[in-house]
Protein backbone atom coordinates (compact mmCIF):
# COMPACT_ATOMS: atom_id res chain seq x y z
CA UNK A 1 0.00 0.00 0.00
CA UNK A 2 2.79 2.41 0.91
CA UNK A 3 4.48 1.74 -2.43
CA UNK A 4 1.28 2.43 -4.37
CA UNK A 5 0.61 5.64 -2.46
CA UNK A 6 4.19 6.72 -3.02
CA UNK A 7 3.93 5.97 -6.73
CA UNK A 8 0.72 7.99 -7.14
CA UNK A 9 2.00 10.95 -5.15
CA UNK A 10 5.32 10.85 -6.99
CA UNK A 11 3.57 10.91 -10.37
CA UNK A 12 1.31 13.84 -9.55
CA UNK A 13 3.99 15.76 -7.63
CA UNK A 14 6.32 15.37 -10.59
CA UNK A 15 3.72 16.86 -12.90
CA UNK A 16 3.19 19.76 -10.48
CA UNK A 17 6.93 20.43 -10.23
CA UNK A 18 7.30 20.19 -14.00
CA UNK A 19 4.65 22.89 -14.43
CA UNK A 20 7.05 25.39 -12.80
CA UNK A 21 9.24 25.05 -15.90
CA UNK A 22 6.38 25.87 -18.30
CA UNK A 23 7.13 29.63 -18.44
CA UNK A 24 10.66 28.90 -19.70
CA UNK A 25 10.48 25.56 -21.53
CA UNK A 26 6.77 25.33 -22.25
CA UNK A 27 4.88 22.05 -21.85
CA UNK A 28 6.59 20.63 -24.92
CA UNK A 29 10.06 21.29 -23.51
CA UNK A 30 9.18 19.70 -20.18
CA UNK A 31 7.72 16.67 -21.93
CA UNK A 32 10.87 16.34 -24.05
CA UNK A 33 13.01 16.17 -20.91
CA UNK A 34 10.57 13.72 -19.35
CA UNK A 35 10.84 11.47 -22.40
CA UNK A 36 14.64 11.53 -22.17
CA UNK A 37 14.55 10.51 -18.50
CA UNK A 38 12.00 7.75 -19.18
CA UNK A 39 14.15 6.42 -22.03
CA UNK A 40 17.28 6.29 -19.87
CA UNK A 41 15.50 4.42 -17.09
CA UNK A 42 13.57 1.97 -19.27
CA UNK A 43 16.50 1.19 -21.55
CA UNK A 44 18.64 0.47 -18.48
CA UNK A 45 15.98 -1.85 -17.05
CA UNK A 46 14.77 -3.48 -20.29
CA UNK A 47 18.14 -3.91 -22.04
CA UNK A 48 16.55 -4.57 -25.45
CA UNK A 49 18.25 -6.66 -28.13
CA UNK A 50 17.33 -4.65 -31.20
CA UNK A 51 18.88 -7.05 -33.71
CA UNK A 52 16.46 -9.78 -32.68
CA UNK A 53 13.36 -7.65 -33.33
CA UNK A 54 11.19 -8.63 -36.30
CA UNK A 55 8.87 -6.32 -38.25
CA UNK A 56 5.93 -8.05 -36.55
CA UNK A 57 7.38 -6.84 -33.24
CA UNK A 58 8.47 -3.40 -34.44
CA UNK A 59 5.00 -2.33 -35.59
CA UNK A 60 3.28 -2.13 -32.15
CA UNK A 61 6.50 -0.81 -30.58
CA UNK A 62 6.58 2.15 -32.97
CA UNK A 63 2.88 2.76 -32.36
CA UNK A 64 3.51 2.67 -28.61
CA UNK A 65 6.30 5.23 -28.99
CA UNK A 66 4.03 7.66 -30.85
CA UNK A 67 1.20 7.22 -28.37
CA UNK A 68 3.58 7.57 -25.40
CA UNK A 69 4.86 10.94 -26.59
CA UNK A 70 1.45 12.23 -27.67
CA UNK A 71 -0.12 11.21 -24.36
CA UNK A 72 2.43 13.10 -22.26
CA UNK A 73 2.41 16.17 -24.51
CA UNK A 74 -1.37 16.46 -24.55
CA UNK A 75 -1.57 15.89 -20.77
CA UNK A 76 1.07 18.46 -19.86
CA UNK A 77 -0.41 21.03 -22.24
CA UNK A 78 -3.82 20.38 -20.66
CA UNK A 79 -2.29 20.82 -17.19
CA UNK A 80 -0.92 24.18 -18.31
CA UNK A 81 -4.38 25.29 -19.46
CA UNK A 82 -6.92 23.75 -17.07
CA UNK A 83 -4.92 22.65 -14.03
CA UNK A 84 -3.56 19.36 -12.74
CA UNK A 85 -6.72 17.93 -11.15
CA UNK A 86 -9.06 18.38 -14.12
CA UNK A 87 -6.45 17.32 -16.68
CA UNK A 88 -5.63 14.06 -14.89
CA UNK A 89 -9.34 13.35 -14.29
CA UNK A 90 -10.13 13.70 -17.99
CA UNK A 91 -7.11 11.56 -18.87
CA UNK A 92 -8.33 8.88 -16.45
CA UNK A 93 -11.47 8.45 -18.57
CA UNK A 94 -9.28 6.53 -21.04
CA UNK A 95 -8.48 3.47 -18.92
CA UNK A 96 -11.91 3.69 -17.30
CA UNK A 97 -13.58 3.39 -20.71
CA UNK A 98 -11.35 0.42 -21.57
CA UNK A 99 -12.39 -1.34 -18.36
CA UNK A 100 -16.10 -0.64 -18.81
CA UNK A 101 -16.20 -1.34 -22.55
CA UNK A 102 -14.94 -4.89 -22.08
CA UNK A 103 -17.80 -5.75 -19.72
CA UNK A 104 -21.43 -6.60 -20.39
CA UNK A 105 -22.62 -6.32 -16.80
CA UNK A 106 -25.44 -3.96 -15.83
CA UNK A 107 -23.38 -2.61 -12.93
CA UNK A 108 -20.67 -1.52 -15.35
CA UNK A 109 -23.24 0.08 -17.64
CA UNK A 110 -24.44 2.15 -14.66
CA UNK A 111 -20.85 3.06 -13.81
CA UNK A 112 -20.30 4.17 -17.39
CA UNK A 113 -23.36 6.43 -17.22
CA UNK A 114 -22.14 7.96 -13.95
CA UNK A 115 -18.67 8.59 -15.40
CA UNK A 116 -20.14 10.08 -18.58
CA UNK A 117 -22.42 12.40 -16.60
CA UNK A 118 -19.47 13.52 -14.46
CA UNK A 119 -17.35 14.18 -17.57
CA UNK A 120 -20.16 16.25 -19.14
CA UNK A 121 -20.43 18.22 -15.90
CA UNK A 122 -16.70 18.92 -15.90
CA UNK A 123 -16.90 20.15 -19.49
CA UNK A 124 -20.14 22.11 -19.12
CA UNK A 125 -20.34 25.45 -21.00
CA UNK A 126 -19.34 28.45 -18.90
CA UNK A 127 -17.54 31.75 -19.54
CA UNK A 128 -14.23 30.56 -18.07
CA UNK A 129 -14.21 27.17 -19.80
CA UNK A 130 -11.04 26.31 -21.71
CA UNK A 131 -12.33 23.91 -24.35
CA UNK A 132 -8.94 23.45 -25.98
CA UNK A 133 -7.48 22.40 -22.64
CA UNK A 134 -10.38 20.01 -22.07
CA UNK A 135 -9.99 18.64 -25.57
CA UNK A 136 -6.31 17.98 -24.90
CA UNK A 137 -7.28 16.19 -21.68
CA UNK A 138 -9.61 13.95 -23.68
CA UNK A 139 -6.87 13.39 -26.26
CA UNK A 140 -4.65 12.24 -23.39
CA UNK A 141 -7.45 9.87 -22.38
CA UNK A 142 -7.61 8.38 -25.89
CA UNK A 143 -3.83 8.03 -25.88
CA UNK A 144 -3.83 6.33 -22.47
CA UNK A 145 -6.44 3.86 -23.66
CA UNK A 146 -4.38 3.21 -26.79
CA UNK A 147 -1.27 2.92 -24.62
CA UNK A 148 -2.91 0.15 -22.58
CA UNK A 149 -4.00 -1.79 -25.66
CA UNK A 150 -0.64 -1.41 -27.41
CA UNK A 151 1.24 -2.35 -24.25
CA UNK A 152 -0.71 -5.61 -24.15
CA UNK A 153 0.24 -6.34 -27.74
CA UNK A 154 3.88 -5.43 -27.16
CA UNK A 155 3.93 -7.57 -24.02
CA UNK A 156 2.70 -10.58 -26.01
CA UNK A 157 5.13 -10.10 -28.88
CA UNK A 158 8.29 -8.88 -27.13
CA UNK A 159 9.79 -10.62 -24.08
CA UNK A 160 10.26 -8.79 -20.79
CA UNK A 161 10.39 -5.00 -20.75
CA UNK A 162 12.30 -4.78 -24.02
CA UNK A 163 9.33 -3.50 -26.02
CA UNK A 164 8.48 -0.72 -23.58
CA UNK A 165 12.15 0.24 -23.36
CA UNK A 166 12.52 0.55 -27.14
CA UNK A 167 9.25 2.51 -27.37
CA UNK A 168 10.54 4.95 -24.74
CA UNK A 169 13.82 5.28 -26.62
CA UNK A 170 12.07 5.97 -29.93
CA UNK A 171 9.80 8.52 -28.27
CA UNK A 172 12.85 10.27 -26.83
CA UNK A 173 14.43 10.38 -30.30
CA UNK A 174 11.24 11.93 -31.70
CA UNK A 175 11.47 14.67 -29.08
CA UNK A 176 15.20 15.27 -29.60
CA UNK A 177 14.70 17.90 -32.34
CA UNK A 178 12.03 19.50 -30.15
CA UNK A 179 14.41 19.76 -27.21
CA UNK A 180 17.11 21.28 -29.40
CA UNK A 181 14.66 23.79 -30.91
CA UNK A 182 13.39 24.83 -27.48
CA UNK A 183 16.95 25.25 -26.17
CA UNK A 184 18.00 27.34 -29.18
CA UNK A 185 14.88 29.52 -29.24
CA UNK A 186 14.94 30.24 -25.52
CA UNK A 187 18.02 29.07 -23.61
CA UNK A 188 16.73 27.30 -20.50
CA UNK A 189 17.65 28.39 -17.01
CA UNK A 190 19.24 25.96 -14.56
CA UNK A 191 16.12 25.99 -12.40
CA UNK A 192 13.83 25.21 -15.35
CA UNK A 193 15.98 22.25 -16.37
CA UNK A 194 16.04 21.05 -12.75
CA UNK A 195 12.25 21.24 -12.58
CA UNK A 196 11.89 19.31 -15.85
CA UNK A 197 14.39 16.62 -14.86
CA UNK A 198 12.70 16.25 -11.47
CA UNK A 199 9.38 15.82 -13.26
CA UNK A 200 10.92 13.14 -15.42
CA UNK A 201 12.28 11.26 -12.42
CA UNK A 202 9.15 11.56 -10.27
CA UNK A 203 6.59 11.05 -13.07
CA UNK A 204 8.43 8.42 -15.12
CA UNK A 205 11.27 6.64 -13.34
CA UNK A 206 9.82 6.32 -9.83
CA UNK A 207 6.25 5.26 -10.86
CA UNK A 208 7.54 2.74 -13.39
CA UNK A 209 9.88 1.04 -10.94
CA UNK A 210 7.35 1.25 -8.11
CA UNK A 211 4.58 -0.25 -10.26
CA UNK A 212 6.92 -3.00 -11.43
CA UNK A 213 7.63 -3.85 -7.78
CA UNK A 214 3.98 -3.56 -6.73
CA UNK A 215 2.47 -5.71 -9.49
CA UNK A 216 4.65 -8.62 -8.38
CA UNK A 217 3.07 -8.57 -4.92
CA UNK A 218 -0.38 -6.99 -5.26
CA UNK A 219 -3.35 -8.48 -7.19
CA UNK A 220 -4.16 -6.65 -10.42
CA UNK A 221 -7.65 -5.74 -9.17
CA UNK A 222 -6.27 -4.14 -6.00
CA UNK A 223 -3.76 -2.24 -8.10
CA UNK A 224 -6.50 -1.03 -10.43
CA UNK A 225 -8.59 0.03 -7.46
CA UNK A 226 -5.80 2.20 -6.13
CA UNK A 227 -5.09 3.67 -9.57
CA UNK A 228 -8.60 5.10 -9.56
CA UNK A 229 -7.57 7.43 -6.72
CA UNK A 230 -5.06 9.23 -8.95
CA UNK A 231 -7.49 12.00 -10.02
CA UNK A 232 -8.09 12.82 -6.36
CA UNK A 233 -4.35 12.83 -5.66
CA UNK A 234 -3.82 15.12 -8.65
CA UNK A 235 -6.52 17.52 -7.46
CA UNK A 236 -5.03 17.59 -3.96
CA UNK A 237 -1.48 18.14 -5.23
CA UNK A 238 -2.73 20.88 -7.57
CA UNK A 239 -4.58 22.52 -4.68
CA UNK A 240 -1.80 22.30 -2.09
CA UNK A 241 1.24 22.67 -4.34
CA UNK A 242 -0.01 24.99 -7.08
CA UNK A 243 -2.95 26.79 -5.48
CA UNK A 244 -5.34 25.46 -8.13
CA UNK A 245 -8.66 25.65 -6.30
CA UNK A 246 -11.61 23.64 -7.57
CA UNK A 247 -15.28 24.33 -6.95
CA UNK A 248 -17.68 21.87 -5.36
CA UNK A 249 -18.98 20.90 -8.80
CA UNK A 250 -15.52 19.88 -9.97
CA UNK A 251 -14.80 17.97 -6.76
CA UNK A 252 -18.15 16.18 -7.04
CA UNK A 253 -17.47 15.22 -10.65
CA UNK A 254 -13.99 13.94 -9.83
CA UNK A 255 -15.45 11.93 -6.94
CA UNK A 256 -18.14 10.47 -9.20
CA UNK A 257 -15.59 9.29 -11.77
CA UNK A 258 -13.44 7.73 -9.05
CA UNK A 259 -16.52 6.13 -7.47
CA UNK A 260 -17.62 4.68 -10.83
CA UNK A 261 -14.29 2.94 -11.30
CA UNK A 262 -14.18 1.79 -7.67
CA UNK A 263 -17.70 0.34 -7.83
CA UNK A 264 -16.92 -1.44 -11.08
CA UNK A 265 -13.84 -3.11 -9.60
CA UNK A 266 -15.43 -4.02 -6.27
CA UNK A 267 -18.52 -5.57 -7.85
CA UNK A 268 -16.30 -7.48 -10.23
CA UNK A 269 -14.60 -9.09 -7.28
CA UNK A 270 -17.89 -10.43 -6.12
Amino acid sequence: MATMIGSGLSNQTGAAIGSHAFPVLGPIGVVAVRQYVAAIVLLAVGRPRLRSFTWWQWRPVVGLAVVFGTMNLSLYTAIDRIGLGLAVTLEFLGPLCIALATSRRRADACCALVAAAAAVTLMRPRPSADYLGMGLGLLAAVCWASYILLNRTVGRRVPGAQGSAVAAGLSALMFLPVGIAVAVHQPPTASAVAYAVTAGVLSSAVPYLADLFTLRRVPAQAFGLFMSVNPVLAALVGWVGLGQNLGWTEWTSIGAIVAANTLSILTRRG
